[in-house]
């Protein structure tokens, strides 16, 4: 079947790539209809590692992924060939110690889609476990429900936040990752968000989608206009998004006293950040790996209204021009957020 594969660093190709997935029975057979480029896809093609995880042989790309059901193993009840869903990409060992504490994202053992040797979605079909697949209402579009992976990971952040109705809560960070958040953060209570970044297109995206106040710190210091928003107290979350390190080293200068630090995007360099600057303001800091439990949640909000993604979606590219969409989004455009693939019928 054709794919997009990632040959090596630097070169993909759209070609016959034969895989062989048997279905179990509790698994589903789904053919995906769109796919979004997420910068872990991007990041694989430009560079061939992340951290521990090397591209050491051809892989297909892709893990945020809507499709259709088209074949149901023998034990599986609660779908049919024909449903719309949504996938989550990444499947734990059901006996690890992590996944019986409910941590599974943080199984050592979990196989994610396009994160190497494990293959993506971006082929005609795909076998995935039923516990891990969610039935999209029709109101829900695929391209939404493709956006769910990276809404799951803003949903965590800010429940890893603990947000309360009216907090104010600064999100470093307008890309993918740092726009869902600002819309979870929104959905969950807060009652303004400060959003900072160095792209004005960007950032008039993020204005659009409700109580926020962009700031572009190329020409203001964040902390300045965070304090000038607050009457000198701070915000009360501030959702780390970027990864840049330098941003990153300095979480603590637009938090209030009493604050949470939720450490989001993920640098591509260790950090170093003031300590006692966080002990001053006795702040609680927390980390995200990915997302657990949250999908239904997502999938939910979507369907209700309360979080509309279609905003993000700034680019559309057919399964046709996978290689143009990647070296699009590798070249990392002005103003564009969420590029995404849609596969043929």
């Amino acid at each position: 079947m054709e794919a997009l594969v990632l040959e090596e660093k630097g070169r993909l190709s759209l070609r016959d790539f034969p895989i062989e997935e048997t279905l179990g029975p509790r698994d589903v057979r789904i053919a995906p209809k769109v796919v979004g480029v997420c910068g872990s896809d991007v990041h694989y093609y430009t560079h061939g590692a992340i951290g521990p995880f090397v591209v050491r042989a051809p892989m297909i790309l892709g893990h945020e992924a809507a499709g259709v059901v088209t074949e149901v193993g023998a034990e599986v009840s609660e779908f049919k060939v024909g449903d719309r869903v949504c996938m989550e990409p990444g499947i734990p060992d059901p006996a690890s110690r992590a996944t019986r504490l409910g941590l599974y994202n943080l199984d050592p053992a979990v196989q994610f889609w396009a994160t190497p040797p494990v293959h993506g979605v971006l082929r005609p079909s795909v076998v995935h476990p039923a516990d891990f697949t969610f039935k999209l209402p029709d109101n829900v579009s695929f391209a939404a429900a493709a956006m769910v992976e990276p809404l799951a990971v803003g949903v965590h952040a800010v429940t890893k936040a603990r947000v309360k109705p009216g907090d104010v809560a600064v999100v470093i960070g307008a890309g993918p990752i740092g726009l869902v958040t600002v819309l979870a953060a929104l959905a969950a209570g807060c009652a303004r968000v400060i959003v900072s970044d160095v792209d004005d297109v960007k950032l008039g995206i993020a204005e659009k989608l409700g109580a926020v106040t962009p700031v572009n710190v190329r020409s203001r210091s964040l902390a300045e206009a965070v304090m000038a928003e607050t009457e000198n107290w701070g915000a009360d979350i501030v959702l780390e998004c970027s990864g840049n390190e330098r941003a990153a080293a300095d979480v603590f200068a637009p938090l209030c006293p009493g604050g949470v630090v939720v450490y989001v995007g993920i640098p591509l360099e260790p950090i170093r950040y003031d300590v006692a600057a966080g002990q001053i303001k006795e702040a609680r800091v927390e980390h995200v790996f990915r997302y657990a439990h949250v999908f239904p949640r997502c999938v939910a909000m979507l369907a209700s209204g309360s979080i509309d993604v279609t905003p993000l979606i700034t680019r559309t590219f057919p399964f046709s021009s996978s290689i143009e969409a990647f070296e699009f989004a590798a070249s990392s455009p002005s103003g564009q957020v969420k590029v995404q693939i849609e596969m043929p019928d």
